[in-house]
């Protein structure tokens, strides 16, 4: 025997079901620091650090995803 269950939800509504946190506001810190970070307000070096601690395997982790966007940013020589 075969079920199927077909269920309509929300993104939203699915976090919610499943217990997630809502990361909403953290979500919004992220992007306003983004955007100051692009208009010159905070230094490069504080966003790099933020991501550091964000990154998995920390140095290591961030290094690999450094090298990656060097190597997608580099113009052709």
């Amino acid at each position: 025997m075969k079920v199927t269950v077909d269920i309509d939800l929300t993104p939203e509504e699915a976090r919610r079901a499943m217990g997630l946190p809502d990361l909403t506001p953290l979500h919004e810190r992220y992007i306003a620091s983004l955007l100051e970070t692009m208009n010159g307000q905070v230094r490069p070096e504080l966003l790099e650090n933020m991501m550091k601690s964000w990154t998995p395997m920390s140095e290591a982790g961030f290094a690999m995803w450094r090298q990656m966007f060097e190597q997608a940013t580099k113009t052709g020589n």
